[in-house]
This record gives structure tokens, sequence and C-alpha cells, in this order.
């Protein structure tokens, strides 16, 4: 089974998944930032100073006013998070968007790549008078 298991882990597409993993957790990383850090303040300055990941509606029990959101999740309240599922499809739409231009970037080299082995002419092989040829002089050197 150990054995199984290594002959698995040392094929290459276990290797490049896990390699796009890695970037990828490090790619969120950099887009939670970009989110939370450049565009979110542009929103709240465009929607009058306030950072929108913080807004929220509580739905049931007591918050005291002006608190934060994470105060108000702490209170145990039932709230409704807008702000930070806002943030969240933004970092969605950033991650697909990014993920989009990837793929089309490897789609544009894979098809470049094919249109040249079309181009290409095919290996010249034997005809067929000389495997004919090659066959009967085998059969004569067994004969012999």
């Amino acid at each position: 089974m150990i054995k199984e298991f290594k002959e698995f882990i040392a094929r290459g597409n276990v290797i490049d998944l896990a390699v796009g993993i890695i970037i990828g957790a490090a790619f969120t990383a950099i887009v939670s930032s970009l989110v939370t850090d450049l565009i979110n303040p542009l929103i709240g300055l465009l929607t009058g100073g306030t950072d929108s990941t913080s807004h929220y509606l509580v739905l049931k029990g007591e918050v005291p006013p002006g608190a934060s959101l994470q105060v108000a999740r702490d209170s145990g309240a039932s709230i409704f998070a807008w702000g930070a599922f806002l943030s969240a499809v933004i970092n969605f739409l950033i991650v697909a968007w990014a993920v989009f231009l990837i793929v089309k970037a490897v789609n544009k080299v894979q098809s470049t790549t094919n249109r040249k082995k079309e181009g290409e002419p095919a290996p010249a092989g034997p005809t067929q008078e000389e495997l004919l040829t090659e066959i009967r002089d085998e059969l004569r050197a067994r004969r012999v």
C-alpha cells in the first residue's frame, strides 16, 4: 500500500495539483488584501467614507448601537452581514477573472502549439515497397 501511495504521489498530475493549490492559496491572500485594503476603501470613499465590510443588519437580538461587525457577531445576535458578503463577492469576481485570463492564455498557447504541429509534415517513414523488401530479405536470411 505504501508503494502504491508513493507511485500515486510521484505522478506528475498530483505534483502539479499540489503546486496549483499552494499558488492558489497565496493568490487568494493577495486578492483578499487587494479587496480589503484597496477596493473596499475606494468603495467607502464613494459611498461617504464608510467601510462597507462592517455593514450589517440586526435580525434578532441586542447589539449596542454603533458596534463593529465582530462585536455584533460576538454578542450572539442574529445578524445579516451584507458588507462582508459584498466583499466576498468582489473577491470571487477578481479570482474568477484571473482564472479566466490564465485559462485563456493557456488555451492560446495550446492552440498555437497545435497549429505548429498540424503545419509540420509527418515524419517520413519507409514506403510500402521498402517494407516489403525488408520482409523479403528477412525471410531469405532465415532460410539460409
